[in-house]
């Protein structure tokens, strides 16, 4: 009885140490792109953003990270503008600078506007494509509303864009008094199937070997056919497991309590989302202050100039006074 039971152990011990070592393996095989694109270092993040010359500001996080703020100024403030930020949260890949499509068009409208590049993301500093926890998320994007209070604007409204729907609806949990109202554009509980291809069997063990032995090293690849930002050193396009996983789309409804205007809105031409399912997050936005929008000829990351007038119109519409 007892040589069978140590054989059995010794068979298990052996198969451990057999899935240790094809795990270890996995870990460090080199993975090929699909994207040719080499993207940049947090040292060459840091060198770009030393030589940014445009309008932003620099917030040192509360564990010594630095997060870069791009800023875009209107000619003029109305006195009943004054008060009001818009603070866009970008999409996955993406970062602040990809949205002077939006912050030119909102800041001519006559509000100062900011874009937040997360960290690990543009020109923030930070392992690339990454985040630790989604605690670190929360602490980063509240002290970047924070800190856009303390510049004088005591009122913030959030633009958040794809994956910045979510980090728009995950602050807003955390601070629900200290957000003035949201823009929710291009994002819902649930996308349009076979977009993206899924990994194989092959780089899903990958994925999961790299996820237990090398959390930090960048093995999941996004991407998706038409894309943009193919061309930008500043896009993402291999993430770490932890932060594809860190946010569940099932915790991130915003608090019943919210009594907040909300302008949620989605292209007719979204290759990501279907109206009705932004629609259907729509309808799970708490209180009588919102409103639902199908902005003309726009796509999931391709908006015309007419799609940011409407935002204006919105903002003008619930925030200025007659």
């Amino acid at each position: 009885m007892k040589k069978v039971l140590k054989k059995v152990v010794y068979i298990i011990l052996s198969l451990l140490a057999v899935l240790l070592i094809a795990g270890l393996i996995l870990a460090y095989l080199p993975m090929k792109s699909i994207v040719k694109q080499k993207g940049i270092t947090p040292e060459e993040a840091a060198t770009m953003r030393q030589k940014f010359e445009g309008p932003h500001h620099l917030i040192k996080t509360s564990d010594g990270e630095t997060l870069f703020l791009r800023r875009w100024n209107p000619d003029s403030i109305e006195a009943s503008k004054k008060d009001f930020a818009v603070l866009i949260l970008h999409g996955v890949t993406a970062h602040s600078g990809a949205y002077n499509m939006a912050g030119v068009p909102i800041s001519k409208g006559g509000y100062t506007t900011f874009g937040l590049d997360y960290r690990g993301h543009g020109l923030s500093s930070g392992n690339r494509a990454d985040y630790p926890n989604k605690e670190r998320l929360m602490d980063d994007l509240t002290e970047a509303v924070r800190y856009i209070k303390k510049l004088g604007f005591p009122k913030v409204v959030i633009l958040g864009h794809s994956l910045g729907v979510a980090t728009a609806i995950y602050v807003t949990q955390g601070i629900p008094s200290e957000i003035s109202g949201l823009v929710l554009l291009s994002g819902a509980y649930e996308g349009k199937k076979g977009v993206r291809k899924g990994p194989t069997l092959f780089q899903q063990a990958k994925i999961i070997s790299s996820a237990i032995f090398r959390p930090s090293v960048q093995v999941v690849e996004y991407y998706r056919d038409g894309m943009t930002g193919t061309g930008d050193p500043l896009f993402n396009f291999r993430y770490t497991l932890r932060f594809l996983t860190m946010l569940d789309v099932k915790t991130l409804i915003l608090p019943k309590q919210l009594n907040i205007p909300v302008l949620v809105g989605t292209g007719d031409k979204d290759e990501l989302f279907e109206v009705e399912k932004v629609k259907a997050l729509y309808n799970l936005v708490p209180g009588d202050k919102k409103e639902f929008v199908v902005l003309k000829d726009t796509y999931h990351a391709r908006f015309p100039v007419e799609s940011w007038e409407r935002v204006v119109l919105w903002l003008d519409k619930t925030y200025v006074p007659k």
